[in-house]
């Protein structure tokens, strides 16, 4: 039982690409300073998902995910875990949601990741509090 729980933390690695993305996006003002239990309303649907993925690519529909797992094929859904924004935004309630949900699976390198992002968001809504 310990190695196929050691395997499922294994398998889900940091997407490093969306985590530079979400970077990006944030110092870009592309952000969604919200509460955090607004995550269940803001997350696309699987409609919105597919639309995205059938506009742009599943290449680009990866960049909004923190997490990759290794156990799916690379041009499906269920390889991307920890979604953090809309497709247009980053949204805190997201990093929120994929912060708790990486730490309760002992992913600490999508937690920390997420926790990071955080911590951005925060400083940008403070500075732009303070004009």
């Amino acid at each position: 039982m310990v190695g196929n729980h050691q395997e499922k933390i294994n398998a889900v690695k940091l997407n490093v690409a969306a985590f530079e993305y979400a970077k990006e996006l944030i110092k870009q003002g592309h952000v969604v300073a919200d509460c955090r239990g607004a995550w269940e309303e803001h997350q696309p649907s699987a409609e919105a998902e597919n639309e995205f993925i059938r506009m742009h690519g599943v290449g680009e529909y990866a960049k909004w995910h923190l997490g990759i797992d290794d156990r799916y094929a690379e041009n499906t859904k269920r390889r991307f875990k920890f979604p953090y924004g809309d497709f247009k935004n980053v949204h805190r309630c997201g990093v929120l949601a994929a912060q708790s949900r990486a730490g309760q699976y002992s992913y600490y390198e999508i937690e920390n990741a997420a926790a990071q992002l955080k911590a951005m968001i925060d400083m940008t809504r403070e500075a732009h509090a303070k004009h």
